[in-house]
């Protein structure tokens, strides 16, 4: 599933990366979110975006333009 279509209190697991330009891709990998990461959706703003995520016991808030390509599986 995509990463835009987690709720506030899923938990999940990154899987992967769909057609997600490489300088991105390692942007994202950079901030922590590698394949096999779980983290939290902790919080949506209030149209939805941006998201945040407590992964690897920081807190990141994601666009869901920034995200889309970032493919998770929904524990």
């Amino acid at each position: 599933m995509q990463f835009d279509q987690l709720q506030t209190g899923d938990h999940a697991r990154v899987s992967g990366f769909k057609d997600v330009p490489e300088s991105y891709r390692i942007r994202l990998m950079s901030l922590g979110l590698t394949p096999g990461t779980p983290f939290l959706v902790q919080h949506r703003a209030p149209l939805g975006d941006p998201i945040a995520i407590l992964v690897r016991g920081f807190r990141l808030s994601l666009r869901s333009h920034e995200a889309v390509g970032l493919m998770v599986d929904k524990l």
